[in-house]
């Protein structure tokens, strides 16, 4: 594993790199960095190039979070490719992180051989999504992220994860307790604000991986399912067991999904 930063003016992205092979890029979610992926590296290292980015104003990455969108994480990202000299690549996004991914595809459809959402979707907010993530903002202002993200991060496991699991939960929470609230609150504004990217996935010439979990409440499985039409090509799996965070809930059906995707079975 090699870390890396790259600094531009007042920005430095840090990411880590693993393997070699064919490049696959992993971007992380919301109240979550880079970490979130071990279970799927450590799987996955062994037969690919791994780049593993922290998104500005989590991890290691630092910036000014304001001006952040998810067109500005694609672009970070393709930095990264750019001084890491990878002409394409394949992309899989966790929840944020996949919204981030089909900009990417957006911005740069042919850097991509493939695309990932894990656990996210093309579609836009609905107006009871923007009146929920409102009221988030507002808690996050006024109580704190530590506060906020103890209750918004337990929620993304399915109910059989947090009773068979709670060590799990519990870990899961200490350690992303350390968010700044600017960085929170420019995340959710821009999840809020970001525009619906289905004619990108419906576009998109290339192969596309759903895993949805059956018990996700952030990204309903009735929802997932209605991409499963919209995407040409698509390698669908559900996680049966799985809330939000299926990397963590089923680690092995999750990796597996990934490397069939990844190898063309």
């Amino acid at each position: 594993m090699q870390e890396k930063n790259l600094t531009e003016k007042d920005t430095s992205i840090y990411y880590k790199i693993f393997g070699s092979g064919e490049p696959v890029v992993l971007i992380h979610g919301f109240g979550e960095d880079s970490t979130i992926w071990d279970n799927m590296v450590s799987g996955l290292e062994k037969d690919y190039f791994l780049i593993v980015p922290d998104i500005v104003g989590s991890g290691q990455s630092k910036g000014k979070v304001d001006r952040i969108s998810m067109e500005s994480i694609a672009e970070d990202v393709n930095r990264i490719l750019e001084k890491e000299n990878i002409q394409s690549c394949f992309m899989i996004g966790h929840s944020m992180g996949g919204y981030a991914t089909l900009a990417f595809a957006e911005k740069f459809p042919g850097k991509l051989k493939g695309l990932g959402l894990f656990h996210s979707t093309a579609y836009a907010d609905s107006e009871e999504k923007k009146a929920g993530r409102k009221k988030n903002i507002e808690f996050i202002r006024k109580h704190g992220a530590a506060k906020f993200l103890q209750q918004a991060t337990t929620n993304l496991f399915s109910e059989s994860t947090k009773t068979a699991r709670p060590d799990l939960v519990t870990e899961t929470v200490e350690r992303y307790s350390n968010f700044s609230p600017s960085s929170l609150v420019a995340y959710t504004e821009a999840m809020m604000n970001r525009r619906d990217r289905t004619e990108v996935l419906k576009n998109f010439p290339k192969p596309v991986l759903l895993i949805i979990g059956e018990y996700d409440t952030a990204v309903p499985i009735e929802q997932s399912l209605k991409l499963c039409r919209i995407a040409d090509f698509a390698y669908i799996y559900i996680a049966a067991h799985s809330g939000h965070l299926g990397m963590l809930e089923e680690p092995e059906f999750c990796l597996k999904s990934i490397q069939d995707f990844l190898s063309g079975k």
